[in-house]
């Protein structure tokens, strides 16, 4: 059973990571001039994949693709620890894997450290608004309108690439992945500690919200 949701994980993130940058690539390609044009493929080709990958992978795994999304899930006690540390390590391997299929179908160098810099309070507070917002809404989705968890996310990712001074990383498995390439989508790998950090943090506080606002909270 953990084996059948492993591999949903591992596919689902890989496949994630591959939409992510290898649709950067493209935007850049046919915009080159034009980084607007560029990030809206960027988000509408993520939000598309992402809706796509949660109906196909829910039902297996839960469709995380994301370490803050498990510790969401076994703070909630909805995961063992023997679980959340396999979906952890995989979904880190898995998104490796998916920046290296996106350079392979590009025809890039497999292997090459970000040069993107996304540093500073602002570039922070922007993944803790992201990592927040997408929380809230699959812990809130998913105890009021379940069938619409997919929707829900991908619409909130595609906004947040947009209202976001870091066009909405919010998973630090992709934070990681995305050290690994210089083209559009990628980041110094000296940047990722401070990304994860405030992902972090706003998935422990939309996980708190969340109670709260279920009830699961004393007034």
């Amino acid at each position: 059973m953990l084996g059948r949701k492993l591999l949903a994980e591992f596919i689902g993130t890989a496949l994630l990571l591959a939409t992510v940058v290898g649709s950067g690539i493209m935007g850049v390609m046919l915009s080159p001039a034009n980084a607007g044009v560029a990030l809206l493929a960027n988000a509408g080709a993520t939000a598309a994949a992402l809706y796509v990958l949660i109906v196909l992978f829910g039902p297996i795994s839960g469709a995380h693709f994301n370490p803050v999304v498990t510790l969401a899930m076994w703070l909630r006690r909805e995961l063992s620890t023997r679980e959340a540390l396999a979906y952890v390590l995989v979904q880190l391997v898995a998104a490796i894997a998916g920046v290296l299929l996106a350079h392979a179908m590009f025809d890039l160098p497999l292997l090459q450290p970000g040069t993107h810099v996304r540093n500073g309070a602002a570039q922070w507070l922007s993944e803790g608004v992201a990592a927040f917002g997408l929380l809230l809404a699959i812990l809130l989705g998913l105890r009021h309108r379940p069938a619409a968890v997919p929707a829900l996310v991908a619409s909130y990712i595609f906004a947040a690439y947009w209202f976001t001074a870091s066009t909405s990383f919010a998973n630090p498995a992709v934070t990681l992945a995305r050290s690994l390439t210089r083209t559009f989508a990628g980041i110094r790998p000296a940047d990722v500690c401070g990304f994860v950090l405030a992902q972090m943090a706003g998935a422990f506080a939309a996980v708190l919200v969340a109670a709260k606002l279920d009830g699961g909270m004393d007034d």
